[in-house]
């Protein structure tokens, strides 16, 4: 197993995350931007207010690209097992 093959396998495990836990994380930023210039407008400074709505996009965003995200996990973790005996020569 080569220094170039080990690399590029850690380069799609790292891109895997990024495209797995890109959209729940832009979901919940976005949110909590709007949410930020919500209180800003009104000054009202309830801490509580921050969290809830991001809590509640995150969870429907769970439900909605749920399934995407496990047939994209699905799908890496059988190439890895797939190619399984080149790993270990």
């Amino acid at each position: 197993m080569s220094m170039e093959f080990v690399i590029s396998e850690a380069e799609k495990a790292v891109m895997m995350v990024l495209l797995i836990g890109g959209p729940i994380l832009v979901i919940a930023l976005v949110v909590g931007l709007v949410v930020s210039i919500f209180q800003a407008t009104t000054q009202i400074q309830e801490q509580t207010l921050a969290f809830i709505p991001k809590i509640v996009a995150v969870l429907l965003s769970l439900i909605i690209f749920g399934p995407w995200m496990l047939s994209k996990i699905l799908t890496f973790t059988q190439d890895i097992f797939s190619n399984l005996n080149g790993f270990v020569s």
